[in-house]
């Protein structure tokens, strides 16, 4: 993997590691990055940077950075920069383009992000196809693609920012249906330690405590997974002064009563559903 943004930022080729340590240029590469193979305007370069101030001399400083970048990828790729200028970090009417897919002598996914992209829809069209096996074992790889938070290691702006905390919210997403995957293969026993953990870090998150509670009542421990159900009503109630929703409710009484759907059911939702129809 040459480029990577799902962890540190990292650029690496076969002999050498790109070294660019201003935060400045780091938070300019890091976001033609996530849009890499598409021009980034400059006035979206320009908040990321300095937000709703820029200097007089932003156009210029801006420059100064690309260039910055440019000897940077030279350096790793053991390029002249002509050719970093022309084939890699490409200046567009108005604004900049990284090209990773595009670029000559490109070969399959080397920026973490397109990898992690098109395994989660690989993903996902398996599990539509009902090959649980499959989409776990490609969510699985999807989610082996991250070393830690996105750009854990730039200090980001508020155009990155929002771009992270989308990352972060497809990275739970592609969790949850990897989940519903294993549940689906009766992985219960399995997975309750990696779910216990999620629930754990995400105490309002429904779709992850579902899936908690359905993998412990799957495991023979349904006093557990009634006690999950309290301790969620009651962070609900401290924090935002609502109830647990409907579909959660529905489990609940499922649980008690022993709805033979929590066992059938191939995902949470699915039991949610089939545990409300059961309980009108």
């Amino acid at each position: 993997m040459l480029f990577r943004v799902l962890g540190p930022l990292t650029v690496r080729s076969s002999f050498a590691t790109g070294e660019l340590t201003a935060p400045k240029p780091r938070k300019a590469l890091a976001l033609l990055l996530m849009h890499a193979d598409r021009v980034v305007p400059t006035d979206v370069l320009g908040t990321e940077l300095w937000d709703d101030e820029p200097p007089a001399s932003a156009q210029t400083t801006l420059q100064t950075y690309i260039l910055q970048i440019r000897r940077m990828l030279a350096r790793t790729f053991d390029l002249d920069p002509a050719t970093v200028a022309r084939d890699l970090l490409v200046t567009a009417s108005d604004g900049y383009r990284l090209q990773v897919r595009d670029r000559p002598g490109a070969t399959g996914d080397e920026l973490d992000l397109h990898e992690y992209e098109r395994l989660t829809a690989e993903g996902r069209l398996a599990a539509a196809r009902g090959d649980h096996g499959r989409a776990s074992r490609l969510f699985g790889q999807a989610l082996d693609v991250w070393r830690g938070a996105a750009l854990v290691d730039v200090r980001v702006g508020p155009v990155l920012r929002v771009e992270t905390r989308r990352l972060e919210e497809d990275r739970l997403a592609t969790w949850k249906q990897r989940i519903d995957a294993d549940l689906a293969l009766d992985r219960h026993h399995e997975i309750l330690g990696e779910l216990s953990s999620l629930a754990a870090r995400h105490p309002l998150h429904e779709d992850l405590q579902a899936q908690y509670m359905i993998a412990l009542y799957r495991a023979g421990r349904r006093t557990d997974a009634l006690q999950a159900f309290q301790q969620l009503r009651g962070v609900l109630l401290d924090d935002l002064g609502l109830e647990p929703s409907r579909r959660m409710q529905h489990i609940q009484r499922a649980i008690l009563s022993a709805d033979p759907a929590l066992d059938t059911s191939v995902s949470y939702a699915e039991a949610g559903v089939l545990a409300g129809a059961g309980a009108r």
